[in-house]
């Protein structure tokens, strides 16, 4: 099993391409917030559009980093789809905070991101997946529980930041596992 895994990183560069794709959407989400778009719910539903390209934008970027998108013939790879979709399942959290707590769907949507990435970081043997998937959504709750709606651009711009990182830490790990072929957590 440790060799499928090491094989799944290696070849996906441990999904480098979809962490890439995402600094791209919350940039989105940042820009929709600094937008003078008064109707909140307006905003949340441009939120929402943000996440959509995530699959093509994914599929660009690894073409760009030379990785494969779907190692189809990996024994792991339908559990790593499977750790995407689960993702799913909690975005209905964020569309339920969409009417209901209007000032928290963002807030919200980054905390699943950042929980969902827990389970990569075992597929991947992934020290940045584990450390990130426990970084996001503690530092998202912390800084957004109060934050006014009129800052809530603040929790995209901190994404922002938080996903470069994680992308410069992923591109390490890649680079080592190119060099050792390695384990890394």
């Amino acid at each position: 099993m440790d060799e499928a895994r090491s094989d799944l990183a290696k070849r996906t560069k441990r999904g480098m391409h979809f962490i890439a794709a995402s600094v791209v959407l919350w940039t989105g989400v940042l820009v929709v917030w600094l937008l003078p778009i008064e109707n909140i719910l307006t905003r949340n539903l441009l939120t929402f559009f943000c996440t959509a390209p995530l699959m093509p934008l994914a599929f660009l970027f690894s073409k760009l980093l030379r990785a494969e998108f779907s190692a189809k013939d990996n024994s792991l790879n339908n559990l790593g789809i499977l750790f995407s979709v689960n993702q799913m399942l909690y975005i209905l959290i964020a569309m339920w905070a969409y009417a209901a707590a209007p000032a928290s769907m963002v807030m919200i949507l980054a905390i699943i991101f950042g929980a969902h990435l827990l389970p990569f970081a075992w597929l991947y043997q992934s020290r940045a997946y584990l450390v990130m998937s426990i970084i996001v959504p503690i530092s998202m709750l912390a800084v957004g529980y109060n934050l006014p709606e009129e800052k809530v651009f603040i929790l995209a711009g901190i994404m922002i930041c938080l996903e470069i990182i994680f992308a410069v830490w992923l591109g390490a790990e890649v680079r080592k596992d190119n060099s050792t072929g390695g384990k890394e957590a």
